[in-house]
């Protein structure tokens, strides 16, 4: 009988040499875009706490657009609906590329972080609403605000505490931040979408379809394809869908590999639109979005409204101590009931680390508070406070937390270069005797 163990499967292993360049790129990107969205962020805030707080709002409900064609919105409605579909197209073409060349290629290296993103999805969600209804709050609703994960922020926190990390574990948040992405659009599209019109949504769908054969020919021309895109974001702003969707599904028709018709050795319009539009999605598009989208009181009252409002409770738990928990319980699970085994430079504190910075939610977490909750909602400003709270926190627990971890690596590495230093000088030794 043969004494073989059955051959368990690496959980955190080496990364793809196409997911090394993913990787890369983003970690060139993001931590960019996470400044521009910071900033807006911040002059919202201190615009709508200020004594020009009326001027900030009365530009924020602006009406911009024809009534006739129903594009009569508002800036911050244009920033939601308009603007943010340029990041939702990144967010496509990204998707696409991890599907094609990166880690979500393979299911072996896929399956992890997909599966712990559902996690960290699953559990901020049932932690809000159980919050939510232990108090009798009529703010179920928003039981998806907290499953969010910036990536912007995710990637620069950790590419500021997270240098000596090991990679496969770098390339684990980045993974898991991806398959968040795609997730939460799901969420968007199937539960926030409302009065569905099957005709415009058909005419959306044409749109993309057309784009997507004619992006595959030798030579596409570009301004035809950003009609299609035009006219694809229209029928679906009219459809019913939010209008950000229309972006993805673009994303997804680009193609992330030369096609039969395309030379080999050009570059896949995936990479080629993905480094041209997101300069415009980190620079103009996510901070023109924050900056309509966290002006929200920050003062001693809004402050006490924000503590005492059971949604705006279940958005920091779900932030803060949802995701980790539900990020590391589901990795944990995965690991002891599967084959699968951790990296061996991966420890489990380690995941706890990626997991308090997979609850850095922000731009995605904002949307989807405003898609849930209409400005006169009372619970819409504590929402936004809650976000921009429990965001801010997760950021500083999981800033700490891969410190430390950064610190222990790099310790560990030291000793391990001493022993082998002293191994071979007593080496030498024994060879001069």
């Amino acid at each position: 009988m043969s004494s073989a163990k059955p051959q368990r499967r690496t959980v955190f292993g080496r990364p793809t040499a196409g997911a090394i360049r993913n990787l890369a790129d983003t970690l060139r990107g993001e931590s960019a875009g996470a400044g521009f969205l910071l900033a807006g962020a911040i002059i919202a805030l201190v615009w709508a706490n200020s004594p020009w707080r009326d001027g900030y709002n009365a530009l924020a409900d602006t009406v911009v657009g024809p009534a006739a064609a129903h594009l009569d919105l508002s800036l911050a409605d244009w920033a939601k609906d308009g603007l943010l579909t340029i990041f939702f197209f990144t967010v496509g073409l990204e998707l696409k590329r991890e599907m094609v060349v990166g880690q979500l290629r393979r299911f072996a290296s896929a399956v992890v972080p997909v599966v712990a993103a559902a996690g960290g999805m699953a559990v901020p969600a049932a932690l809000y609403w159980v919050i939510v209804a232990a108090q009798g709050s009529d703010a179920l609703s928003g039981w998806a605000i907290p499953v969010a994960t910036d990536i912007a922020f995710a990637v620069a926190v950790l590419t500021t505490f997270g240098r000596s990390l090991p990679s496969a574990l770098r390339a684990f948040l980045l993974t898991l931040a991806v398959a968040d992405d795609l997730l939460g659009i799901i969420v968007i599209a199937v539960f926030y979408s409302s009065g569905i019109s099957l005709v415009w949504l058909g005419g959306a769908l044409a749109a993309v379809g057309v784009y997507l054969v004619l992006v595959r020919g030798r030579r596409p021309w570009p301004p035809l394809l950003f009609a299609l895109a035009l006219v694809a974001w229209y029928c679906m702003h009219r459809s019913g869908v939010h209008a950000t969707i229309s972006g993805v599904l673009l994303g997804f028709a680009t193609p992330a590999l030369a096609t039969a018709r395309q030379s080999p050795t050009r570059t896949p319009l995936a990479v080629h639109y993905e480094h041209w539009w997101r300069p415009i999605s980190s620079a103009l598009a996510v901070p023109v979005f924050a900056l309509f989208a966290a002006g929200v009181p920050v003062g001693p009252a809004a402050l006490r409204h924000a503590a005492a409002d059971p949604a705006a409770q279940g958005v920091v738990a779900g932030l803060v101590v949802g995701k980790p928990a539900g990020i590391f319980l589901t990795t944990f699970a995965l690991v002891s009931l599967t084959k699968a085994v951790l990296d061996p430079s991966v420890r489990w504190a380690d995941v706890v680390a990626v997991g308090c910075v997979g609850g850095v939610g922000f731009t995605v977490s904002l949307l989807i508070g405003e898609l849930a909750f209409s400005p006169a909602s009372p619970h819409e400003e504590a929402i936004k406070a809650a976000v921009l709270i429990g965001s801010l926190a997760a950021a500083a627990i999981g800033a700490a937390a891969l410190a430390l971890r950064t610190r222990w690596h790099r310790r560990h590495a030291d000793l391990a270069w001493q022993s082998e230093e002293a191994i071979d000088q007593g080496d030498l030794d024994l060879g001069d005797r």
